[in-house]
Formats: structure tokens, sequence, C-alpha cells
């Protein structure tokens, strides 16, 4: 359904609404949506952008940030309780965007002027990747 729109330059917006056979509609993650289609379309990269660093390796200390890291890091990182909160969905859904092919996966910070630019045409990028 996505790939005619694509195929004809045009970028879809989707709404992370869904509804189930009677109508009664369901507002979904629209991290967990991202990360779904990412997969699905076989995408090489997910960015989530967001309103925080990234991974903070001290989640009361900003300049702990975790620049890279793998699927184990974030494991032990989500097991050691310093992934928490909101940021569980995000790194959920970059988890299970990696284990469906997608290569590489990063939470950043929206708030900083340019940071998508920045991701995509820098060595170093901002916030964190998860890579496989």
């Amino acid at each position: 359904m996505l790939y005619p729109l694509i195929n004809n330059g045009h970028i879809p917006v989707i709404a992370s609404v869904a509804a189930d056979e009677a109508g009664q509609s369901y507002n979904i993650n629209a991290d967990t949506v991202a990360g779904e289609l990412a997969a699905s379309l076989g995408a090489e990269k997910l960015i989530l952008l967001t309103d925080v660093a990234g991974i903070l390796e001290d989640r009361d200390d900003p300049n702990s940030l975790v620049k890279e890291t793998d699927i184990e890091g974030v494991k032990k990182l989500i097991a050691e309780k310093k992934v928490a909160g909101g940021m569980i969905p995000k790194v959920n859904c970059c988890l299970r965007a990696i284990e469906q092919g997608v290569r590489t996966a990063s939470i950043i910070d929206g708030r900083v002027q340019h940071s998508l630019l920045h991701e995509i045409m820098s060595e170093e990028g901002l916030g964190t990747m998860i890579t496989a």
C-alpha cells in the first residue's frame, strides 16, 4: 500500500491510529509504528526524533550519552534499569526493527537545530545509534 506512494515520489504521513473489527479506535505508539514500517519496507536506518539526547548511562547526567551500542548493550542497559519510562518503547522498537533486518537505529534529539541533517550527513551523528 505504501510502495505506490513512495514510488511516485510522495512522502506518506502515517497516523498511528488503528481500529478493531467493531470500529473502536486505538492510539498506537508512534515509535512502534515507525519501527515496524522501517522493517517491513527494508529500511537501512531507523531514526527516532525525540526530546531527549538519546540513551543516557546515567539518567540524571546529560553528559553520560551512550553514543553507540549494540543489541546486547541495550539489553544490559534495560536490565540495569538505565533505560526506563518513555525510553522503553523507543528502545524496544529499535531492537525489534534491527532484529527484523534494519541495520541501524538512532534515537536523536529533535530539539537540536538540524539534528536530522547532522545525523544523516555526518560521520559522528547525534544521539544514540544501536547496531546489530
